[in-house]
């Protein structure tokens, strides 16, 4: 893959740490138990020392919190638990001051039906937003328009008594979807868009972009082969599985969408775009389609690497590759963890090695891939999936949806832990609206502050050699010819200006050997993972990585 034709721009090869606000600091405004803006503030300066470029900051809107903030009520208001709208102008000059880029979750595939859009389109049938949202009658028998299903279970489509229509949507029922196929919607979007770039966010992370527009004519979905289902959106109880979904998503008017929003943020210099890519089956594809050239999204990320089977050498490469063979100029982001999948450090565990220097590994691995890189909170800590063992403990509806065979995203969503003797580990003197898990305390940040080879400052290590070597921060990805994806060990090399470094992972639980491509290799000061290099062999231990330059 080469994507150095943006290296000027500072997303390109950079490191985004996302913040979930709700469990990241409670500073007590309102004294709920809540993280809020003024947290994030006073945090900043560690986002800063562990070396991001950029902070994403998950919604916090004015919302009913149905969805805990991804379903917005109202796109220019701060709901009143996280702060102010003045509170987020500190948190952006703060943020700004230090030398950080400030991306906000643009939620727009769909709204709350507490919005006034909603309010409006629901009222009748010949109002001026009727056609906002995705509205159709029923079949003859009353059923529902097709068979589209909801992500969160059950039917896409709700009965609203006052219009005497379904309408669609594809996550809660309480989140209406937009009318993508409407160019008032589209303007209003850009509005809304305009709003924040005009107060100074360098960016945005655009929630289910490939979500945006439906099938006119609502054709049927058709089945999905049951070897082909995947557990990488939605859980395996989930009928959602069931079907391939060509018709209710990723629909060709949406390029021309994306744009027309391209063309706004172009008029704001350094802004960029990241796009989620909501499919298992064809998520490469999109990417590449959604980030082909210089008109579209800067970025995109899929749920390739979010998914629960564990990484392996010839799924690294089968990824990697893959999406450098559909298109060699897109601009890729990735992933391990974010808010809606289990914890990393549960979810790809392997046996053979102590969870620390798995959390170590799979941070090098990441930070050597080209595009650029999402963190997610606590992640740099090696926190494990929260565990919860009854179902009243649960806040997270899809998880209540699908008890106990799937328990949803607040594993994943527990509070930061800031100190590990303080109560809630220092996040909230007050009850947090999630639990800390206990386990998670001995892994708190002052904790690891004081451990020189703790997983936060092995974090902080790989993110400077990122940014200290061009190579491995813009260059090309090629991989090994060795690394044909059926031995153990993956290697490839990053090219910039003439300079390669050569980077070489062992992803599995027994030491292995790879044998060095010819020419001269001279190992980088990089974190020492005891690999070591005799004549052209190296010899790996579990979960381990390996960097050089190589001369040919």
């Amino acid at each position: 893959m080469n994507n150095q034709k943006l290296n000027h721009q500072w997303w390109n090869g950079g490191v985004i740490y996302q913040v979930y606000p709700r469990s990241f600091l409670d500073t007590g405004a309102g004294n709920n138990g809540t993280g809020d803006l003024n947290g994030i503030t006073a945090r900043l300066e560690y986002i800063a020392a562990l070396g991001a470029d950029a902070v994403w900051i998950s919604p916090f809107f004015q919302s009913p919190m149905k969805d805990f903030g991804y379903d917005v009520s109202d796109y220019r208001a701060v709901h009143p638990m996280f702060g102010t709208m003045d509170d987020f102008k500190r948190l952006l000059a703060a943020a700004h001051d230090l030398g950080l880029k400030v991306m906000i979750d643009l939620v727009v595939s769909h709204t709350s039906d507490r919005h006034p859009w909603f309010a409006e389109s629901r009222a009748d049938k010949n109002n001026p937003k009727a056609d906002w949202y995705v509205w159709a009658d029923a079949k003859p028998d009353g059923a529902p328009p097709n068979n589209w299903l909801s992500v969160f279970g059950g039917t896409a489509w709700k009965w609203d008594g006052r219009r005497c229509q379904y309408y669609m949507h594809n996550f809660l029922d309480s989140q209406p979807d937009l009318n993508f196929h409407n160019s008032e919607v589209q303007d209003a979007i850009l509005d809304v868009a305009e709003f924040w770039l005009a107060l100074g966010v360098d960016g945005f992370r655009l929630d289910t972009i490939n979500f945006y527009f439906h099938d006119r004519r609502l054709r049927d979905n058709p089945p999905l082969p049951e070897e082909l289902r995947s557990a990488t959106i939605a859980p395996a109880v989930n009928p959602y599985n069931f079907q391939d979904h060509i018709y209710d998503r990723n629909q060709s008017e949406n390029i021309a969408f994306l744009e027309r929003f391209r063309r706004l943020m172009d008029q704001y210099p350094e802004r960029a775009a990241l796009g989620e890519v909501g499919d298992a089956i064809h998520g490469l594809e999109i990417i590449a389609d959604y980030t082909r050239g210089e008109k579209r999204a800067h970025l995109c990320y899929s749920f390739e690497f979010l998914a629960e089977r564990k990484l392996s050498a010839a799924g690294i490469r089968r990824v990697i590759s893959g999406l450098g063979e559909i298109a060699d100029d897109t601009s890729p982001c990735w992933a391990f963890s974010n808010h809606d999948v289990m914890r990393h450090a549960t979810r790809l565990l392997k046996d053979g090695a102590p969870p620390p220097r798995q959390a170590k590994f799979l941070a090098a691995l990441l930070l050597s891939f080209s595009g650029s890189v999402c963190i997610y909170q606590g992640e740099e800590l090696g926190l494990p999936e929260a565990e919860f063992d009854d179902v009243s403990a649960l806040r997270d509806p899809y998880g209540i949806e699908f008890w106990p065979r799937y328990k949803g995203r607040d594993g994943c969503r527990t509070p930061m832990v800031w100190e590990a003797d303080a109560p809630n580990g220092g996040f909230s003197t007050a009850t947090p609206w999630l639990p800390v898990d206990a386990r998670h305390l001995p892994l708190a940040v002052d904790r690891q502050e004081a451990d020189a080879d703790s997983v936060l400052h092995f974090y902080r290590r790989i993110i400077a050699l990122r940014k200290n070597e061009p190579a491995l921060r813009n260059g090309s990805l090629n991989f090994c010819d060795d690394s044909d994806g059926g031995g153990v060990a993956v290697a490839f090399h990053r090219g910039y200006e003439g300079r390669e470094v050569l980077c070489v992972f062992n992803p599995e639980g027994e030491a292995t050997t790879f044998k060095l491509p010819p020419g001269e290799v001279v190992p980088i000061d990089a974190p020492d993972f005891s690999v070591k290099m005799s004549g052209d062999t190296l010899a790996l231990p579990p979960f381990s990585a390996f960097w050089a330059e190589h001369r040919r």
